[in-house]
């Protein structure tokens, strides 16, 4: 018994009851509104409900129907959710007809900088702004980031520009200071398996954008969303962000197979990170334009005015112009699958 589908004329009484009759059972309860049906996904171990049990609580009143999900991913899967969410950030639909891009640095590195590569990439059309104040970085050496400074420069460019902002969160501690300054908090591939991180983001009343990890597989990249929704947030944004494989010719292997899969088994909205998945700017447009022929509802871009100079991740950074030209020429592909960028 994993999802409890109510008639559409039940009462409120109703489901107080059923609630109640899941609470006793040390059971939880996520609800689903739609426009039709509301729908509750129970959380927990499902498996101690006896089959008298589960046939109980199906001739309970204002009860339509209950199923079993056999997936792992409960409120994640299809079977929950059969309407694709819709995730509206200050008016921009990520999962709707408009593909929304996110353009920026990798990292903040000072607010000239920042303002500076925010105004270009929004007149070239891009929807929000990303740049990294907490860097996770390879070598402890390495740049990062600016911490609190770096979120008030983001702050300010929203500010300016009306730009919504995405960073990423690396540590429980942080998520406080996130909150304050973040639209999307972004989770990095290396932290896709943070769970205690996972479970404290799903608190956040933020919608939060959940990167691939660096080998995992879609049922585990699936699993770690489902520990955020199980906390209520059921806002989650799937980035595909390439992985690692025997190839050495790019950063990562951009696994484009992953979107009309995810489209399959998900009721969430997916994007594509071509930057981080090849990591050469020369191949960033054309792997950009495959992931919205392959039904993207996002892509995730680093932009950088001088990518010689970049702090970090240089090398897969577009400049402004060839930004402005890869929006231009993704127009025709996305309105070919009935889309708008």
């Amino acid at each position: 018994m994993d999802i409890i589908v109510l008639n559409p004329g039940a009462t409120e009484k109703e489901f107080r009851h059923i609630l109640k009759k899941l609470e006793s059972r040390g059971l939880q309860a996520n609800i689903s509104k739609g426009t039709e049906r509301t729908i509750i996904g129970v959380i927990g171990d499902t498996s101690k409900i006896t089959e008298e049990e589960e046939n109980a609580i199906r001739v309970m009143p204002g009860v339509e129907d209950v199923m079993r999900i056999l997936k792992p991913y409960k409120l994640a899967s299809r079977e929950f959710r059969a309407e694709s969410t819709i995730i509206n950030i200050r008016g921009n639909r990520i999962g709707g007809r408009k593909i929304q891009v996110i353009a920026g640095p990798c990292a903040v590195e000072n607010k000239t900088i920042l303002m500076n590569i925010a105004e270009k990439v929004k007149e070239a059309g891009a929807t929000f702004i990303r740049g990294g104040a907490f860097k996770p970085r390879t070598s402890p050496y390495s740049f990062q980031g600016l911490g609190e400074e770096g979120l008030k420069y983001l702050a300010a460019v929203r500010k300016k520009t009306g730009l919504p902002v995405v960073t990423e969160l690396m540590d429980p501690r942080d998520m406080k200071v996130i909150s304050k300054y973040a639209d999307i908090i972004q989770i990095g591939a290396r932290n896709m398996q943070n769970f205690r991180l996972l479970l404290e983001v799903g608190t956040s009343g933020k919608p939060i954008l959940l990167k691939r990890g660096l080998s995992a597989t879609i049922k585990e990249w699936l699993m770690a969303a489902e520990y955020v929704m199980s906390k209520g947030n059921q806002n989650v944004i799937l980035c595909e962000r390439g992985i690692r494989t025997f190839e050495t010719a790019t950063r990562n292997t951009l696994d484009l197979s992953a979107v009309p899969v995810l489209k399959k088994l998900t009721h969430l909205p997916v994007v594509v990170d071509p930057s981080h998945g090849v990591g050469k700017w020369d191949l960033v447009a054309p792997m950009a334009k495959a992931a919205v022929a392959a039904g993207a509802d996002g892509l995730v871009i680093e932009v950088h005015t001088n990518p010689a100079e970049a702090l970090s991740d240089g090398e897969q950074s577009l400049r402004p112009d060839d930004f402005m030209k890869l929006m231009r020429e993704l127009k025709p592909i996305a309105a070919a699958v009935g889309r708008e960028i």
